[in-house]
């Protein structure tokens, strides 16, 4: 019984704490229609062109609305070898994708984020050099998710504070 009771003072209390879900309201929500009038530059090199169509992804078609704010990113994508053994052969690497992207308004050309993103992957260095470079070409498409997610969440937060929810 006091079981009950604590767990209906409980879930009386949740909403009087301010907590409510970023994607409110779906794909009709505040947020989704802020991400979805973001235009991505383009961005040059491979790597680029992963986080491009990886933002496109998650950012969504404008439809028939415009696109009010364009995103800009620039990469740095860097490999360094660790774990060198006693004939000097690398066994080990660690690769990192860096993301300093900038939203800006597009009607006022005012930027209003600027921020940086990242994430980064240790790659095993085996004999067979076919089988590294598949490694270090996959690692990039996940670092690249990882970073259109790590901007897009950020855009999001941002877009709770122009778009206001119901």
């Amino acid at each position: 019984m006091t079981r009950v009771l604590l767990l209906a003072l409980i879930a009386l209390a949740l909403p009087a704490c301010g907590l409510q879900p970023l994607y409110a309201g779906g794909s009709a929500g505040g947020v989704a229609g802020t991400l979805r009038s973001v235009d991505v530059a383009p961005i040059p090199g491979r790597d680029g062109w992963l986080v491009f169509t990886k933002l496109k992804e998650r950012l969504g078609d404008p439809g028939d609305g415009g696109r009010a704010y364009r995103l800009e990113v620039d990469l740095d994508d860097d490999i360094i070898g660790l774990g060198i053994r006693g004939d000097r052969a690398v066994t080990r690497e660690r690769r990192t994708l860096r993301a300093r992207f900038r939203l800006v308004n597009a009607a006022t050309g005012e930027v209003v984020i600027d921020s940086t993103a990242g994430s980064d992957a240790g790659i095993d260095v085996v004999s067979s050099e076919y089988a590294t470079v598949a490694a270090e070409q996959s690692t990039a498409e996940d670092l690249a998710g990882a970073v259109a997610d790590q901007i897009v969440s950020r855009i999001a937060l941002y877009s709770t504070r122009v778009a206001p929810r119901p």
